[in-house]
């Protein structure tokens, strides 16, 4: 995701106050549709689904990824849980051979709902957290939370020793966690390849 300019000039060079941690990496969406596409490789036609109410840059991001790898992305709001059915009737509709979902509160506050709607329409899904594919979800590509917990620590003790700010590169994520749900996999019949599963930092049963 690219830095706000409101905020800082650029990732290098932040100036002024503010400096910190990205929790997106530039290639982070186009490799969550990468996997996506090595485990459904015919889908063609795929659902986005975001929160309208939460305005955010990934929606254009994976759109342009997603044109890069040839597929057609269609966007569906969430902005409340009375349209989960709709959307999802919707995404049907349009003959939707897969989705991905954007990171969104709301949307993780309802992700078993979520997950249960993707399941019934039978769905495979990338998602935005661990959550969604312990719930049942196929898979989820993201940020490694933890290890940008740990890099936090070391910009606080940066700056309490006095370090400014405008002088501390921000960092973007390096590590990254990707869990399979081979269960929900065998369910919908798909067979995930061998080198994916061992590249899955979390395979569930």
């Amino acid at each position: 995701m690219s830095p706000d300019r409101t905020l800082i000039p650029s990732l290098a060079r932040p100036g002024g106050n503010v400096t910190g941690l990205s929790i997106m990496a530039p290639d982070l969406v186009r490799k969550q549709l990468e996997l996506l596409k090595e485990v459904v490789p015919e889908v063609s036609r795929l659902a986005l689904l975001w929160n309208p109410a939460n305005p955010t840059p990934f929606v254009q991001e994976t759109q342009v990824a997603a044109q890069a790898l040839g597929v057609q992305l269609q966007a569906f709001g969430l902005p409340t849980l009375a349209a989960f059915e709709g959307a999802f009737a919707a995404a049907a509709g349009s003959r939707a051979e897969a989705l991905i979902v954007m990171p969104d509160s709301f949307l993780h506050n309802h992700h078993t709902q979520i997950v249960d709607l993707a399941q019934r329409h039978r769905l495979p899904g990338m998602y935005p957290d661990p959550e969604y594919v312990r719930a049942g979800g196929l898979m989820s590509y993201t940020t490694s939370v933890l290890a940008m917990g740990h890099r936090a620590a070391t910009f606080v003790d940066k700056l309490l020793n006095g370090a400014n700010p405008a002088e501390l590169p921000v960092e973007q994520a390096m590590t990254f966690r990707f869990l399979i749900n081979l269960k929900t996999a065998k369910a919908l019949g798909i067979t995930i390849p061998p080198h994916l599963l061992t590249l899955a930092n979390e395979v569930i049963q």
